[in-house]
């Protein structure tokens, strides 16, 4: 992959097990927030699996859609694209009934001084939505955040530890969980709870940020030192599939990568394929954020990316100067300030 088209083809490559399960979807599905970082792969990909499948239903895509460019990018892939402000709700409400809902709309970075914005996407929008789409079934995304830092050798969090989020972007994800878990139980409304916690690809993610600092010689803190992350075309596939592991109440899914990363050998990993060694600062950590995505492996199988063959990819891809996103995660962050 040399190019931003090559990266886009590769993402919206459905597996056969994504193609057998959208045939078995019924009914259209609607992307909520698919102007975010994986809303436009995510929708390729769906209209890619309906079209292997032979599947006669519409992918439609809502966001305010401050690029008019990817509003026009999508129709041309065959998306039904909805210019709307979740917040308002006429816009809400105009919104074509569907059977399927994905549900990505949400802020984290600039919470600190605008919190009531974030508390309001992420915590009182749910209900508006919810209300809206009580007929049908709602993937939702949600964050590895809404778990506590925990021991690096536990091997991360599950679905049955207790929740405890850091900061109040965290606290506002668990509200949009509990919202949603609310009406539920309150409409009998199929969902799933996709907690996920760091998609990369070669733009954006942990990866790419150790590993332009080495490139450029800058240091990195490994106080935080352990993560999971996962190819954005294998996320994408399990939140399209998360749609028929819906549940009332709603099934909660750790969507992440097998490893327990070690962020000092991803360091040296990038050092070695740059020809320079990394400038390491810190001690790792006993706690980390980290999830446990084994219930996930059982329902969907393993990621078909490896860790090794996205530390390969992002490496050429920023030895060629390929694009790159200026969107942080902050995986560093411990205190939960975003």
């Amino acid at each position: 992959m040399r190019t931003i088209e090559e990266l886009e083809v590769k993402l919206a490559e459905p597996s056969d097990a994504l193609v057998q399960d959208m045939a078995n979807i019924e009914g259209d599905i609607m992307l909520l927030g698919v102007g975010g970082k994986m809303g436009p792969s995510l929708a390729r990909l769906a209209m890619n699996a309906i079209q292997k499948a032979g599947a006669n239903k519409q992918v439609y895509g809502a966001s305010r859609f401050s690029s008019a460019s990817l509003k026009d990018e999508l129709e041309r892939d065959g998306v039904k694209t909805i210019a709307a402000d979740l917040l308002n709700p006429n816009d809400l409400e105009q919104l074509p009934d569907v059977k399927n809902v994905i549900y990505m709309a949400g802020n984290k970075f600039g919470t600190k001084g605008n919190e009531g914005f974030t508390w309001a996407m992420n915590t009182y929008l749910p209900g508006q939505v919810a209300q809206k789409f009580r007929n049908s079934r709602i993937v939702v995304f949600s964050t590895g955040n809404v778990y506590p830092l925990t021991p690096v050798l536990q091997g991360g969090a599950s679905e049955l530890s207790d929740t405890g989020p850091v900061g109040e972007y965290a606290q506002s994800c668990l509200g949009r969980e509990r919202v949603f878990e609310y009406y539920s139980k309150e409409y009998s409304i199929p969902m799933s709870i996709y907690r996920l916690n760091y998609a990369i690809d070669m733009r954006y993610g942990v990866l790419l940020e150790i590993a332009k600092s080495v490139q450029e010689h800058r240091p990195i803190d490994i106080s935080m030192g352990h993560a999971n992350c996962i190819w954005q075309g294998d996320a994408n596939e399990i939140a399209i599939r998360s749609l028929l592991a819906c549940s009332t109440p709603p099934n909660i899914i750790n969507v992440t990568g097998p490893e327990t990363i070690s962020l000092r050998w991803v360091a040296e990993q990038f050092g070695m394929r740059f020809g320079q060694p990394p400038i390491i600062e810190g001690k790792e950590a006993d706690t980390a954020l980290l999830n446990n995505a084994a219930k996930s492996f059982q329902l969907f199988g393993y990621p078909r990316v490896s860790l090794m063959q996205m530390i390969d990819w992002i490496a050429e891809w920023l030895k060629q100067g390929g694009e790159v996103w200026n969107k942080p995660t902050h995986f560093q962050e411990r205190k939960g300030n975003y």
